[in-house]
Formats: C-alpha cells, sequence, structure tokens
C-alpha cells in the first residue's frame, strides 16, 4: 500500500495534502476496484470535517467521500468526467478530487498510524 509521508489521512480513507488538495488513498481505490464515475462537489461550498462532498462509483459500489477538514471548496478535478479511472491509477497524482481552503482540520492520522490502522 503506498502511503505517502506528507499527506494526512481520515479513518474514511481520505487524504489531505498541506496545500488543500484531497483525495482517495490508494487503499480505498484498490477497495473499490474500478472507478467509473466521480460526482465533485460545487467549488465555493463551505464544508465541515466529516461532511459528505463527494461519490466515487466503481464497478462494486458507491461510496461517500468526506471532507477531512473544515474549510470551502476551491477546486475540483476536471479530468476525472471524462477518466475517472484516474482515481485508480494516480490517486495521489492525476486522481486527486478536490482543494480546498482549511479553516480547521478534521480528526487526522499521519501517514504511518493510518498504514497500520489499514495493514
Amino acid at each position: 500500500m503506498n502511503t505517502p509521508n506528507e499527506l494526512k489521512y481520515a479513518a474514511s480513507h481520505e487524504w489531505l495534502s498541506p496545500d488543500g488538495t484531497v483525495g482517495i488513498s490508494d487503499f480505498a481505490q484498490d477497495q473499490l476496484g474500478d472507478v467509473v464515475y466521480v460526482e465533485l462537489p460545487a467549488v465555493g461550498r463551505e464544508v465541515k470535517a466529516g461532511d459528505t462532498v463527494a461519490v466515487v462509483e466503481s464497478v462494486k459500489t458507491a461510496s461517500d467521500i468526506y471532507a477531512p477538514a473544515s474549510g470551502t471548496i476551491t477546486a475540483v478535478n476536471e479530468e476525472l468526467a471524462g477518466t475517472p479511472e484516474l482515481v485508480n491509477s494516480g490517486p495521489y497524482e492525476g486522481g486527486w478530487l478536490f482543494k480546498m481552503d482549511v479553516t480547521e482540520p478534521g480528526d487526522l492520522m499521519d501517514a504511518g498510524a493510518y498504514a497500520s490502522a489499514n495493514s
């Protein structure tokens, strides 16, 4: 399982980068299987940590995506509309979901704690 050290992780498998980029972990995309559709939040939406903000659909299931922190959605990954499989092939690169201006971090784990919780 790929778990970059510079990211923080929610127990619900979202990651948050220092610049406010959010996606789902390598573990989560592996559990989902092939992603076929991503519903992204509206830019400008204010969210609280734990709010449902997006949906990722795979050939197996649909999963809610939760805000890992409180803040405002500032951008979404438009590329996912045509190529949702980027979530599988690069969950920490091209498969990011949205960016946010974080006002208050949620209850997040470092990479080591997240990896231990999911091994």
